[in-house]
């Protein structure tokens, strides 16, 4: 097991974290990463975003990571770090500012040319199925891991936080999250760290089964469903327990959004 983080108090560190993720490639002009972008800025269940921001070739966006460190205990009054010792008054909980996605009728908040805006895309006048016939994932007994019941594509994501080598402590913080809201972390590069996190998203309707932007467009004619929301990871990869395609002939599209893979 990797050491406890290098804390010298209780803090906001544990309950929640402040990070930068690196949000999309934009090597194909300033809206080539407004699909990645809305696909990740609409998993708000854990997650409260700033402004989307250009650097180079990437976008990144600043984002409050409510996910408790690991060693963190509440109890009555008191709050205290299992791994330090700490313990001093109760630390109050972290509530993540609402960020809707859905406006209500046909509103929606969506990335277009690196920039979060409103729009109003209505439904074609034929509800276009999400695969041939009805959402097959509709009711499936897929999970995450933590047990949540249906829709699990929509709720696990890969994000990639933002930190050097250099900043042992960020890395101690981020790899001392609770599991399995936030694990599997990884560094694959210097400057950055991949983790999976369970963070639903904001497009599922009122039952958390379906994606309320499916079948839409764009004013720009673009789909306002997420790209990668229709691609299929390889057969036998990234399929959660439960899922209806487990072991069958893998479908051209499916119904919910990126899984963690």
């Amino acid at each position: 097991m990797r050491s406890p983080p290098q804390c010298r108090s209780l803090g906001r560190q544990c309950a929640a974290l402040d990070v930068t993720l690196r949000v999309a490639h934009l090597n194909d002009g300033p809206q080539s990463g407004d699909h990645e972008a809305t696909w990740l800025l609409g998993h708000t269940q854990r997650l409260a975003f700033d402004r989307l921001r250009r650097d180079g070739e990437h976008l990144y966006v600043d984002a409050v990571l409510a996910v408790p460190c690991r060693f963190f205990r509440n109890s009555e009054d008191r709050s205290r770090c299992t791994a330090h010792g700490f313990e001093g008054p109760l630390l109050p909980a972290v509530i993540l500012e609402d960020q809707p996605r859905r406006l209500g009728g046909d509103r929606f908040r969506l990335v277009e040319h690196g920039s979060n805006v409103v729009r109003d895309i209505a439904p074609p006048p034929r509800q276009l199925p999400v695969m041939d016939g009805e959402n097959p994932c509709h009711g499936a007994p897929c999970r995450t891991a933590d047990n949540t019941r249906g829709s699990a594509c929509c709720r696990d994501l890969q994000i990639e936080i933002l930190c050097q080598r250099a900043d042992t402590r960020l890395e101690g913080l981020v790899r001392s999250r609770k599991s399995p809201y936030l694990c599997k972390v990884d560094r694959e590069t210097d400057d950055s760290l991949e983790a999976e996190l369970i963070s639903a998203c904001g497009y599922l309707d009122d039952e958390g089964a379906d994606c309320t932007l499916h079948g839409r467009v764009r004013p720009d004619g673009r789909p306002a469903k997420p790209d990668l929301c229709s691609d299929w990871p390889p057969k036998g990869k990234g399929i959660h327990p439960g899922c209806v395609f487990k072991g069958s002939v893998e479908p051209q599209n499916r119904a919910s959004g990126q899984p963690a893979r």
